[in-house]
């Protein structure tokens, strides 16, 4: 009998991981030198707004998405909600730590830089504590 349940639930694991594989990844279009700002529809699709053009590197895109949260700020808008942008074939998240990249919407993120003491961004590693005398 227990062979039949230890059977039973590996076919179970087997079902659930092939339909995890199943799920289709969410991947942001590949504009070249295009910074877009990534809005969620009420239907929960993705809408790519253009927000720049001609931007020559990721971090570039990611400060004008930073500038532009500022903005939202100043204009009355929640400070606890994070942004989402897209650079070139790459998600842009940014968060009250700072800002991560991913290459899929719902995929692990990695940190591309992070924010200092008063809120500006900087290169993790770039800022190093001095200790108290």
């Amino acid at each position: 009998m227990s062979k039949t349940v230890l059977a039973a639930a590996v076919v179970l694991a087997a079902t659930g991981f092939a339909l995890a594989g199943c799920q289709k990844e969410i991947k942001p279009p590949f504009e070249q030198g295009v910074c877009f700002h990534v809005a969620t529809n009420k239907d929960g699709t993705l809408r790519y707004n253009p927000v720049a053009r001609k931007v020559p590197m990721m971090e570039e895109c990611a400060a004008t998405l930073e500038g532009m949260r500022m903005r939202f700020v100043r204009l009355g808008q929640s400070n606890s909600q994070g942004m989402v942008g897209a650079y070139q074939g790459s998600f842009i998240f940014i968060e009250k730590e700072g800002i991560y990249l991913g290459q899929t919407y719902d995929g692990p993120r990695f940190m591309s830089l992070v924010r200092t003491g008063d809120g500006r961004l900087a290169v993790p590693g770039a800022i190093r504590r001095v200790p108290a005398p």
